[in-house]
């Protein structure tokens, strides 16, 4: 439904005229501009999936959705299989250059988002990486976020967890070099005819050097 890139505080939409997918890999063709951080954003049409009980409640523990997991134990619904509605919203941030630029952390109106409060380019390992999470465009506290990644040649970067605090902030130590994710799901119940949840996917992708 969108594709944008923005740079230093400037969002400019892209065609989709260089995307192409092969099997689980997206590819997207950019020509930058000038040397500076930039972020791409990705907001998917909305989606529908149907699981068994089993499947769905591995589903909830495997991608962080521990809440309705445990919610729908209370309930006694476990063995109930389930509808939902979906949709992704991804950010890649990359460097183009050596100087990192600021502006990162402009809104895009997608249904969930990760907003960047740092510049991964201008952080060291041992740093800090702060990123606001939204829903419908409003912070949304108490959300689960997972980051993780891969460190190349120094291995996995293993995943952790934190909740956002009252303004949607979340924040994770960078222990390691390597390309990491940020991500989470915010699902709730809907009344919507033959559905039963409605999920909104947010990822953040970046590389500290």
């Amino acid at each position: 439904s969108d594709v944008s890139i923005v740079h230093q505080g400037q969002r400019k939409a892209v065609g989709t005229g260089d995307w192409a997918t092969d099997t689980d890999t997206t590819y997207l063709g950019l020509r930058t501009g000038e040397a500076g951080t930039y972020v791409v954003g990705v907001s998917t049409l909305v989606r529908q999936l149907g699981l068994d009980a089993a499947d769905f409640n591995q589903y909830l523990a495997s991608d962080g959705v521990i809440d309705v997991l445990k919610q729908r134990a209370l309930d006694k619904e476990l063995d109930q299989g389930s509808w939902e509605q979906y949709s992704k919203h991804v950010k890649a941030v990359f460097q183009v250059g050596d100087r990192p630029t600021g502006g990162l952390d402009v809104v895009l109106g997608y249904p969930a988002e990760l907003i960047p409060l740092a510049n991964p380019y201008a952080l060291q390992v041992g740093g800090e990486m702060v990123v606001r999470a939204l829903v419908d465009g409003k912070p949304v506290a108490g959300q689960l976020v997972i980051a993780g990644g891969d460190g190349g040649a120094h291995g996995v970067i293993a995943e952790r967890e934190t909740r956002t605090d009252a303004q949607g902030v979340a924040r994770f130590r960078v222990d390691q070099a390597g390309r990491w994710y940020v991500k989470f799901i915010n699902m709730q119940k809907t009344e919507a005819e033959g559905l039963d949840y409605e999920s909104k996917w947010a990822t953040l992708s970046f590389e500290i050097r």
